[in-house]
């Protein structure tokens, strides 16, 4: 069995780093993003939320209730605005399939270790037991 430091497999987690931001997927979401952060009625949308938040943290402090109200309802008016845009739901749609392909690669490493572990040690992988756990439940009963 070969055995590697844990340098060794960061090298390697870069190297496959370095294979995932050249993914189709990853190329795609750059593309969106780069065109969200050129139009302007987003940006100038952004800007308007921000303003508007930093308004609400000081009615907030202030406790007046009534304008937090109206600014945080002119914050979600503006969100769901921005939400309509293409390229916004172009750019969610591109940040889900990122994500959903991080998520798989993560998943895959995590089931891939456990079963290494678990056929090193002579356990049972469909069970999900590492071979030390079968053999302390099968000495108990004696």
């Amino acid at each position: 069995m070969v055995e590697y430091t844990r340098t060794q497999v960061l090298d390697e987690a870069k190297k496959l780093a370095e294979m995932l931001a050249n993914t189709e997927e990853i190329d795609r979401f750059k593309q969106v993003e780069a065109k969200l952060n050129e139009n302007k009625k987003v940006q100038q949308l952004i800007n308007r939320i921000k303003a508007l938040q930093k308004q609400a943290v000081n009615f907030q402090a202030y406790e007046k209730t009534e304008a937090l109200k109206k600014v945080e309802a002119e914050i979600d008016r503006l969100q769901a605005e921005i939400d309509e845009i293409p390229v916004v739901q172009e750019f969610k749609e591109s940040q889900i399939v990122v994500n959903d392909v991080l998520q798989l690669i993560s998943g895959t490493i995590a089931r891939e270790v456990t079963t290494k572990v678990i056929e090193s040690t002579g356990g049972d992988v469909l069970a999900g037991e590492t071979g030390s756990k079968q053999k302390n439940s099968s000495s108990c009963g004696h």
